[in-house]
């Protein structure tokens, strides 16, 4: 009996296995049999012959009531739903995909065939392969998958505007630091109920921490929160709006935007009640579209800046260093100009091709000239601008055109005259006979049998060496700084090397006079002004000159030319500028021979430099001081902070915050109101007052 007990059991236990381990031996199976999904598609493999094999998926594969697995059978009808089920046959396996069909974005406002929350699908799932009404093998899926939170409507092409943080608020309450509690003396912390803010009402945090960012401060009128408030408050008060605090710029909620006009865009009328009509001497040439005109020009730093507005009657003649690589077209010749009378002129253009590119092709890197890729591009460009009075009549333009090629360095030349129209030469600006900002400075050798001279400075090119380097003209008005280098040995004779450097130096100078004005005459004297030299320190020769190596002490290595003019007039409103006096100095420097690890058969540079200052001094000398402003330098506005003579500024002509006549009128009033006060003041008022009543 105790056999035929354990029999039964064990009888049941191999019918449960011998399906298994024939399935697992030789039938046909899923692998894998069991599949987690979080996606959208999930891939098995049938192991075995697919022929005469159908596949299907059974939703609802557990018992929502027992809970349990429900047993595959072929002979139920097959639900898909939103999966579909795809086979792909092959040799002894086939691939089985199951995909999700639906969408699974989350539900907008108003929206169908979506998700209501996040975890989407939460199914359990059967695939089945069946011969006829007999289950071959069956594949389960557990899918979890969630939605899809990523964007997918029409997104606006409108560029979303992040405001500065620096002009937001620190939050709506800042003194909120915990979420889901009441934060002591925190009254605007949501999380506290009207019974807790009783217990901390009267202590609450106030200021910007509190969440109040526009809290009154202590110079304010309307509020008198310092607790000892001096008498003379209520003079010295502020009269201000909340909105504008101290904490504006750190917390203020203003609204910001940025300008949305062009660069050179500037508009024509500067103040109410000034129309734009004519032009002034350096006044910025306006465009049609109200824009500066510009030119290329050279800026203070000495490079080219493409876009540099064009002055009224300042001529001007630069030149640029450019490679192929950094090449840029300059402003369009198709702008039309304004005339300053309210019409606008057609810039006539003429082309021209330059053959000999050797005066503007300053470096060449001796590349092949097969294979070097050129392009066509401007050489120059010189404007003529014909004018009268305060308008411009006309604009001609010529451009030069030539090839440049790669590892070639190009000089680029613009030039812009300023022709009168009532002139008969060309050449001549204008009727004044002054320097005009622009002007090469004229010089004249008086001790040559041709007085011509020159003024120049370097305009260095390629390595900036002093023997490749070029020159340009001295222009009037044109603050300048340049040089080059000097290769020097390490046995260079100190005296030679002053010497040679001297000479260099002295070879931009070759003139003893400069010309006063613009058109001043060769032939007459009074109209040049002679060149004051000071010649550069000679050291002693005889002090050992060559026991140390290397190292040279007053190497006059920096020219100095300053230029002293005034203004001693103007004509038709322009001003006549004269040069009064020209001087030339050296300054010396101390060079010493700069080396690697070796210091054999090299060379070091020594920089040499060339300056040009052009200072301004008053056409008369200013009245001199009298000998009550030197020794009493207390009583001067300029020099001192206290000024007596400005007690009463606001009744001054000094003050321009009010019309004179508001100020005169108020401190009348004032000035009646104090005489008022001190007569009522006054005792014997009082009793005369008093007699009145009696």
């Amino acid at each position: 009996m105790a056999a035929a007990g354990l029999g039964a059991p064990l009888l049941l236990l191999l019918l449960l296995v011998a399906p298994c381990a024939g399935q697992s031996h030789g039938g046909p199976v899923f692998q894998p049999s069991f599949i987690h999904m979080s996606g959208l598609r999930v891939n098995s493999f049938f192991l075995g012959d697919s022929s005469g094999v159908s596949f299907s998926i059974i939703l609802d594969a557990i018992d929502k009531e027992t809970g349990n697995l429900r047993v595959p059978d072929c002979s139920g009808s097959a639900r898909g739903g939103d999966w579909d089920l795809n086979v792909t046959p092959g040799v002894g396996a086939s691939k089985v995909t199951v995909t999700f069909t639906r969408n699974l974005q989350l539900c907008l406002p108003n929206a169908t065939d979506c998700c209501t929350t996040p975890l989407c699908v939460v199914e359990t799932l059967q695939v089945l392969a069946c011969s006829g009404s007999v289950v071959l093998a069956h594949l389960l899926i557990q899918a979890e998958i969630y939605a899809n939170s990523s964007f997918t409507g029409n997104v606006s092409e409108n560029t979303s505007v992040i405001p500065n943080q620096v002009f937001q608020p620190l939050g709506s309450c800042p003194c909120d630091l915990t979420d889901g509690a009441c934060d002591v003396r925190c009254c605007c912390d949501p999380e506290c109920t009207p019974a807790l803010k009783q217990l901390f009402n009267g202590s609450c945090f106030s200021g910007v921490f509190g969440g109040d960012v526009n809290p009154p401060f202590d110079q304010l009128c309307s509020t008198r929160t310092t607790e000892y408030t001096p008498d003379w408050f209520p003079f010295l008060c502020v009269q201000s709006s909340l909105n504008n605090t101290p904490f504006l710029g750190y917390f203020y909620d203003g609204s910001i935007s940025t300008p949305r006009v062009p660069p050179f865009k500037v508009p024509v009328q500067t103040y109410p009640g000034r129309v734009f009509a004519g032009y002034r001497r350096g006044d910025p040439i306006m465009t049609e579209d109200d824009e500066y005109f510009t030119i290329p020009q050279q800026s203070v730093a000495g490079q080219c800046v493409g876009n540099a507005p064009v002055a009224y009657l300042q001529d001007f003649d630069v030149k640029c260093l450019t490679e192929v690589a950094s090449y840029k077209e300059g402003l369009p010749h198709d702008v039309r100009i304004n005339s300053g009378t309210g019409d606008f002129i057609q810039q006539n253009v003429i082309y021209r091709t330059i053959t000999d590119t050797g005066k503007f092709i300053t470096k060449s890197e001796g590349l092949p000239t097969a294979g070097v890729l050129c392009q066509s591009v401007t050489f120059a460009e010189h404007y003529a601008f014909i004018w009268e009075d305060d308008n411009i009549e006309g604009v001609n333009v010529t451009v030069f055109l030539g090839n440049l090629c790669d590892g070639e360095i190009l000089t680029q030349r613009f030039t812009a005259e300023f022709v009168s129209l009532k002139s008969d030469n060309a050449a001549e600006v204008s009727a004044n006979p002054g320097y005009q900002v622009g002007n090469a400075v004229r010089a004249a050798n008086m001790n040559a049998p041709d007085t011509a001279g020159s003024l120049r400075i370097w305009q260095p090119a390629g390595r900036g060496l002093c023997t490749s380097a070029t020159h340009t003209p001295v222009l009037f008005g044109v603050d300048s700084f340049s040089g080059c280098v000097l290769e020097v040995d390490i046995n260079e004779d100190c005296s030679l090397l002053r010497g040679n450097v001297t000479e260099k130096l002295n070879s931009l100078i070759q003139a003893t006079h400069v010309g006063k004005r613009r058109n001043s005459n060769y032939s007459e004297l009074s109209d040049w002004v002679e060149i004051i030299r000071l010649d550069p320190f000679n050291p002693n020769m005889s002090a050992s000159p060559g026991k140390v190596k290397g190292i040279c002490p007053d190497v006059p290595a920096n020219l100095n030319i300053r230029i002293i003019f005034a203004v001693v007039g103007a004509v038709r409103g322009i001003p006549r500028e004269e040069i009064l006096a020209v001087q030339i100095s050296y300054s010396t420097v101390i060079w010493q021979f700069q080396c690697g690890l070796t210091c054999e058969n090299t060379a070091s540079l020594l920089p040499i430099t060339a300056s040009v200052q052009f200072i301004q001094v008053p056409a008369q000398p200013p009245v001199p001081m009298t000998r009550f402003q030197i020794n009493y330098t207390e009583f001067d506005c300029n020099r001192n902070d206290v000024c007596w003579q400005q007690l009463f500024y606001p009744l001054t002509r000094f003050y321009t915050g009010q019309p004179y006549s508001q100020c005169l009128a108020a401190g009348l009033a004032l000035a009646f109101l104090a005489v008022l006060a001190a007569v009522l003041g006054n005792p014997c008022f009082s009793k005369v007052w008093e007699n009145f009543l009696v």
